[in-house]
């Protein structure tokens, strides 16, 4: 626990003007962030007797070991440089509100020359417009299953599009009439997206012009006595209104707003928010945080603000926010929301009428909210406890293991090996610090020694980080002269947490006796030995600790075993998709890549012109050097390349067992490429960096 007052900056160094300021741990790791109107007045009230600071302000002061600040022109400026540091830094005591999921959108992907209304979760794309969120995907569809009579867009993916496209049949949807076809040219490109923009247009609210419009064709074709017709329209008017009906009319004045509602007590929060657009309940979502740092009403608000609008910009932000307490200042939050939307934005709390019955309704929810999670955690957190005290005593730790880590080897005969490292803390899941290997010490299978390489790469790093704090040096170990290599990839003072910053007090292996003495002697061998290794085989769900002839037998009903099960499960799914996307990737190869200075463009271009990588192997030189950008010097090299490649084998179907033609094959490749085919994850290990 460090003093406050070692690391005070002298009077009269901190300026008085706006400005962000971050605390930093004794390893450099920014641990809060926090902005001001003054620097000076600010920073001066965390350096008050200890005693009188409120006990989470405490506990952060004195697990600094400095602070530092920067100056800018004004508190929006200051409220900007906040929202990327914290998303930046990720620090531990400040505010961070937990979605529990990913809400979904109903998405109109405008920026394709076909749009495509679909369910879209994660982050926002550009050119895409979207409605929501929503609580259920299911709320999606069933919506957008009753508008296609009216608008009927194309919801097929790429491939089925292009499917239908090669063989001249629409699929089923383009038969019953929910969707228009454009695969099969029965609409214009033109005339497609305009459907698509009248879609947008009902979902955006401004529903009675087309309600009055089919009410007009309906008079009229009445009128001309073609009944089937009218009938046909009555059942879109119909369905329209169905539509309308799945969100409540809940302010009568077409209001464009969001309203926001915190339920607390003093240890969490929660936030609920309703998305009302045109007079209707468009959406709602909520978040709940742990209040780590002394916080009131008013910062909750800006905090679930800067969440909620941080990335969003134009229309996304409404021109009313409804609020139940007003950050303090109010000036600088209203003028960076007014700049997001790029007109004026009205934050306030409502205060009579329909709008303060609705904000007392998305109170109720905040609340019942609370109630609800409060339930799950207690019930978890008692679970989790009772599992990592059973392991504790299993593996005889002092503690426990707050932090696990489990490693998993994954290869197919030999072919792509790779390992994964899956991180657990306090018995869940962390994704965002998992990692993938690829071993690269030797050819071939050997499980044993890729997890000894795996083992040693790892801590390597640790100690690397390690020495950069000053917290160990060479000469406290022995196999680690490699360190300050492994320390130069390291970024300075970025207060980031590192790759492999912090250490696990238990490593996992999958498998038995042998992995685990690869493990523990990789270990030994770098001078580590607070760190406790254990295995868990398949087979019999034995668990193995090193230098011990046989295995610890967990009770089957034991909530240890079970969360060691998880843990396993979790690297060994991490490995195998790892694995699986490289294998994927070298069967998609071409003689292409071997073109010098060919970049994916013009591979692009080269196959688009000639309609298939086939009838590119069977052109000549003289006919290469037609394409626009291919001159003959690179029309030589793409025909040497195909003359040295070897004969592709006959792709075949996986599902059917049939041969398919190599342009459906290549077809079928390309989707792969585009993620049509892939196996969707989280988003979090797409991310995942390769170690």
């Amino acid at each position: 626990m460090a003093d406050p007052s070692s690391y005070r900056p002298k009077p009269g160094q901190i300026p008085d003007s706006p400005g962000v300021y971050k605390f930093r741990d004794e390893h450099r790791r920014v641990i809060y962030v926090g902005k001001a109107k003054s620097l000076r007045q600010r920073l001066a009230n965390y350096f008050q007797d200890l005693a009188s600071l409120h006990p989470r302000t405490r506990s952060m002061v004195t697990t600094a070991a400095s602070v530092e600040w920067t100056v800018v022109s004004t508190e929006v400026e200051a409220l900007q440089l906040e929202y990327s540091w914290i998303k930046e830094f990720d620090p531990r005591f400040n505010v961070k509100y937990r979605d529990d999921k990913s809400y979904p959108y109903l998405a109109v992907t405008m920026n394709e020359e076909f749009p495509r209304v679909q369910v879209m979760r994660g982050q926002k794309k550009k050119g895409v417009r979207y409605f929501g969120p929503y609580g259920h995907a299911w709320a999606i569809r069933d919506t957008v299953d009753l508008l296609l009579r009216v608008f009927p867009v194309r919801t097929c993916s790429a491939g089925v599009f292009k499917n239908a496209a090669r063989t001249g049949r629409p699929c089923l949807l383009g038969y019953i009439g929910k969707c228009s076809a454009p695969c099969v040219d029965r609409i214009s490109p033109e005339d497609h997206r305009e459907l698509a923009e009248d879609f947008c247009e009902f979902m955006a609210g401004h529903t009675g012009t087309f309600i009055r419009r089919l009410e007009r064709r309906m008079t009229d074709a009445a009128e001309e006595m073609e009944y089937e017709r009218a009938a046909r329209l009555r059942d879109d008017i119909d369905a329209l209104k169905k539509a309308m009906e799945k969100s409540a009319v809940v302010l009568a004045d077409a209001t464009d707003a969001d309203l926001i509602a915190v339920a607390e007590d003093e240890l969490e929060a929660a936030v609920q928010i309703f998305h009302v657009r045109g007079g209707r309940v468009r959406g709602q979502r909520g978040w709940v945080t742990d209040k780590v740092e002394a916080v009131t009403t008013g910062d909750l608000v800006e905090h679930a603000l800067q969440q909620l609008y941080g990335e969003e910009s134009g229309d996304a932000v409404p021109k009313e926010v409804l609020v139940p307490a007003l950050p303090d200042p109010i000036a600088p939050v209203q003028e960076w929301l007014t700049g997001r939307r790029g007109s004026n934005v009205s934050l306030r709390i409502p205060q009579r009428g329909d709008k303060k019955a609705l904000m007392e309704t998305v109170a109720r929810n905040a609340q019942q909210s609370l109630v609800l999670h409060k339930t799950k955690r207690a019930s978890d957190l008692t679970t989790r406890s009772r599992a990592l005290e059973e392991i504790a005593a299993a593996l005889e730790l002092d503690s426990a293991p707050l932090r696990i880590e489990c490693y998993d080897i994954s290869h197919l005969q030999g072919d792509d090996v790779v390992a994964s490292m899956v991180v657990f803390e306090d018995g869940l899941a962390r994704k965002s610090e998992y990692r993938r290997f690829q071993i690269k010490g030797f050819e071939g299978q050997d499980d044993v020694r890729s997890m000894h390489e795996v083992i040693t790469r790892r801590f390597k790093r640790y100690l690397a980080d390690k020495e950069k704090t000053g917290e160990w040096s060479p000469k406290d170990a022995e196999g680690a002269e490699d360190a300050v290599d492994a320390q130069a990839a390291l970024t300075e003072e970025d207060g980031r947490p590192k790759k492999f910053a912090y250490p696990p007090q238990l490593v996992v292996v999958d498998g038995g006796q042998p992995q685990v003495a690869a493990a523990q002697r990789a270990l030994d061998e770098l001078g580590i030995d607070d760190i406790a290794v254990c295995g868990l085989a398949k087979r019999l769900e034995e668990v193995w600790v090193p230098g011990e002839d046989d295995p610890v037998i967990l009770p089957r009903t034991s909530e240890g075993l079970y969360l060691l099960q998880r843990v396993r499960d979790e690297a060994h799914r991490f490995a195998i998709t790892y694995q699986r996307s490289k294998r994927a990737k070298r069967f998609r190869a071409s003689p292409l890549d071997a073109v010098p200075g060919l970049g994916e463009a013009r591979k692009q271009t080269l196959v688009k012109h000639f309609g298939s990588v086939k009838k590119l192997r069977s052109a000549t030189i003289d006919q290469i050097c037609e394409v626009p950008g291919v001159g003959r010097k690179t029309a030589e090299a793409v025909v040497a390349a195909f003359a040295q490649a070897a004969p592709a084998a006959p792709a075949v179907n996986t599902a059917t067992g049939e041969i398919m033609e190599e342009e459906a094959a290549e077809s079928g490749a390309a989707a792969q490429e585009n993620g049509e085919l892939a196996t969707a994850g989280p988003e979090a290990e797409r991310r995942g960096q390769e170690t």
